[in-house]
């Protein structure tokens, strides 16, 4: 059940350039959230009145804590960036529906795309079996070694080849061809279209979080709507990201619009 809570913020560290680690006491939210939802932050600021919504990364039950990894691309989120520990901040959550998560072993490929990475960290924590990660971004990726103290394999494409494989995380997969019972992956659209037709060529389940803007972040403004047509209906519906989502059956999304 969501709630809104003033959370202390613990630490507030910058990872690269505009990218930023948050770790929030919020024991009500963290004890209800689940691997794959987010959680909407205020700001305070009273010109920039709509939460901005902030995937969740980690979650610590036992300590009521929330970690958030979130990249500064606007006025709100530069105003999250200043923010220092000892501060409190207002938090709505847990949103959305998160991953399923199968409960018997299985081999498991996570795919995450630029900032998209983030909320696949809590997940490969749920999972049993082996796991792949494949991380892709314009340069070196972030959580690198975080996915890889959890004790999964990753394999890095970068656009300009930097580190890893050149080229983009689903041509890296063609390359290797990974064993997977499922699949899941975070990030930019165009990469979740490919990886949904990857996985649909080889009779793969796929789990998808969809990006989209948010202004509410509880289902009210339709802001976030897209296309998903499920298995049995005659036609397509719209579902809300912030409510219905943010994960969907990739096979479910309407990808050709």
């Amino acid at each position: 059940m969501k709630s809104i809570a003033i959370a202390e913020i613990l630490s507030n560290n910058k990872l690269s350039d505009g990218i930023f680690e948050m770790i929030i006491a919020v024991d009500s939210i963290a004890k209800e959230a689940k691997a794959g939802q987010f959680v909407n932050v205020y700001t305070g600021l009273g010109e920039n009145i709509l939460p901005r919504p902030i995937s969740i990364s980690e979650i610590d039950k036992e300590n009521g804590t929330l970690t958030l990894i979130y990249q500064v691309v606007g006025v709100g989120t530069k105003c999250f960036s200043d923010c220092t520990a000892g501060q409190e901040i207002k938090v709505l959550g847990p949103l959305g529906n998160g991953f399923i998560v199968p409960e018997e072993e299985a081999s498991h490929v996570v795919v995450g795309g630029g900032i998209g990475a983030p909320p696949l960290i809590e997940l490969v924590k749920a999972l049993k079996g082996e796991v792949n990660v494949f991380l892709g971004a314009r340069s070196k990726p972030i959580l690198i070694e975080k996915f890889e103290a959890l004790g999964a394999r990753v394999h890095v494409a970068t656009d300009d080849g930097s580190v890893g494989f050149k080229g983009n995380v689903v041509e890296l997969m063609n390359k290797m061809q990974p064993k997977a019972d499922f699949i899941y992956s975070c990030g930019p659209k165009i990469m979740l279209n490919f990886l949904s037709q990857w996985a649909k060529s080889r009779g793969i389940s796929a789990q998808v979080s969809m990006e989209e803007r948010m202004a509410c972040g509880i289902g009210a403004c339709v802001g976030c709507a897209i296309k998903i047509k499920k298995e049995g209906d005659s036609d397509w519906q719209n579902l809300k990201v912030c409510k219905d989502g943010p994960v969907f059956m990739s096979n479910e999304v309407v990808w050709d619009e």
